[in-house]
């Protein structure tokens, strides 16, 4: 997904816009796969990513009632990216790590770890293509790539961090995140 990308985003700091959609919901918003990964949720916020006038994906969140975005890490939810251009695997998962390592230090075992499992779930991707990540408290992070099951990670802190490149407060697009958590409350 390109968290930060997962998808990706240019490795040198860049001026990025966020155009923000009203947060209702149509049938485009509507994902099959979601009746399976995350059947309470209800989609409460959409942005897109644009970079040096690049446009690199839209972003949707759902979440169950009571989310509570302080507690992101804590709380099921679901992270699509539609990607508006194409991707290496590679690339993603690169900046990935890049856009984790912003909360904290990742060692470099635990890196190629991570990178290997992003691997072995996120493919190349190319304009269209649609990858939902369902983070799953305690256990890990499951993901959908044009709405079927491509693998799960299990492994809590990699679905804490890689989830947090959009969520936590600490993320490389702050209004980018904004427009996810729109409709959180409070």
């Amino acid at each position: 997904m390109c968290a930060g990308a997962v998808l990706a985003q240019p490795t040198e700091p860049t001026p990025s816009a966020v155009t923000e959609a009203a947060v209702n919901t149509s049938a485009s918003d509507f994902r099959p796969e979601l009746k399976e990964a995350l059947p309470q949720g209800q989609l409460i916020g959409k942005g897109r990513l644009t970079i040096w006038g690049f446009q690199v994906y839209d972003a949707r969140l759902w979440v169950p009632a009571g989310f509570a975005a302080e507690n992101y890490a804590s709380q099921p939810l679901a992270l699509e990216l539609a990607y508006l251009r194409a991707f290496d695997a590679t690339d993603i998962a690169r900046r990935s790590l890049q856009e984790m390592r912003r909360s904290q230090p990742i060692s470099e075992n635990q890196a190629a770890q991570w990178t290997a499992e992003m691997l072995r779930v996120i493919p190349n991707v190319r304009k269209g293509d649609r990858i939902l990540g369902v983070h799953r408290p305690g256990v890990g992070a499951s993901f959908w790539v044009n709405g079927k099951a491509s693998g799960d990670i299990r492994d809590e802190e990699f679905a804490k961090r890689f989830f947090g490149i959009w969520l936590s407060p600490k993320t490389s697009e702050p209004k980018l995140r904004g427009a996810l958590l729109a409709g959180a409350g409070g």
